[in-house]
């Protein structure tokens, strides 16, 4: 979710982020900037419920970060 790949960004282990389309903005916005900070690219181009089936979770996920 939003915030553990927040968390992992800061340390520096996240090399690219994918973030729902349909998210609250208010909830990425902080997602946004960290990735803008550090270079790190970002796809938005999925819906929560396509990301939660990526991660084969039976929830919606706002964020999904691949690790280094």
């Amino acid at each position: 979710g939003a915030k553990q790949t927040l968390k992992q960004i800061a340390k520096g282990a996240v090399k690219y982020v994918f973030l729902g389309c349909d998210s609250d903005e208010r909830v990425v916005q902080p997602l946004r900037i960290a990735c803008e900070e550090q270079g790190i690219p970002v796809n938005d181009k999925h819906t929560m419920d396509d990301l939660g089936r990526a991660c084969r979770i039976k929830v919606r996920a706002t964020a999904v970060g691949v690790l280094r």
